[in-house]
């Protein structure tokens, strides 16, 4: 695991949403890091959460991208695959290009079989029906059949790269739920993740009060001192 991420701040960014994320790097400025038009290939009900480990690709050229580049034991997709560390995440830049393939099962199955903590593209996979059944959390936009040298040619490894127009550099966290991702920089996981977490007790709280039948006006944000006297006795009582 990446030095930047501390097996303390990886369970934390377990435990928390990408929208709550995405509102505590608002408040630092940060408008566009939620990954776009880029969504789980099957629910998983649990947190990717991993160091972003990248491929970028760029568009391909006919005579440099035959299916003869794939004898090629460093061609750069299948080295991604087999350099990117445990319990990081392989990030590939398709320039948001889904017409052919980012990967397909196989190379995702040597992943999840390597112990990656996800993979994600902009563009799509194939296979994608065997993908989403595999224990290994996947992103794309959309499945995808054609190879990959139909379009794209895999150039770069862990270089800065763009993915769903958001930033990635080597390094930053990346956190998948259900809905979808969000890249966190990597020198200040550890304090998002600390706000995260408290916001995330706060809005179980609001959660539950909502549900009772309260009004969001003065309890979401919390701008009347009644709501945060009840929101420290419900969280002793919750030992949270």
């Amino acid at each position: 695991m990446a030095e930047n991420l501390s097996d303390e701040t990886k369970q934390k960014l377990m435990h928390v949403s990408v929208a709550t994320l995405a509102t505590a790097l608002y408040k630092r400025g940060l408008r566009n890091q939620v990954i776009q038009d880029v969504h789980p290939v099957a629910r998983k009900g649990r947190n990717m959460v991993g160091p972003a480990f990248t491929l970028r690709y760029m568009p391909a050229r006919e005579d440099r991208n035959t299916l003869a580049e794939f004898r090629n034991p460093m061609h750069m997709q299948r080295q991604a695959v087999e350099q990117c560390p445990p319990d990081s995440v392989l990030v590939m830049d398709c320039r948001k290009d889904a017409r052919a393939a980012s990967s397909g099962d196989i190379l995702i199955k040597r992943l999840m079989v390597r112990g990656a903590a996800g993979v994600v593209t902009d563009g799509g996979f194939r296979d994608s029906m065997v993908v989403g059944e595999l224990d290994i959390p996947a992103y794309h936009s959309r499945p995808s059949s054609p190879t990959n040298l139909t379009l794209h040619e895999a150039i770069e490894i862990n270089g800065p790269i763009g993915c769903g127009d958001v930033a990635v550099f080597p390094g930053d966290t990346l956190v998948g739920d259900d809905d979808s991702i969000i890249v966190i920089p990597a020198h200040i996981v550890d304090e998002v993740a600390d706000e995260a977490v408290e916001m995330t007790v706060y809005e179980d709280f609001v959660s539950e009060m909502v549900l009772e039948g309260a009004t969001i006006i003065g309890l979401y944000p919390a701008t009347q001192e009644k709501n945060l006297k009840l929101f420290a006795e419900w969280r002793a009582a919750k030992g949270r």
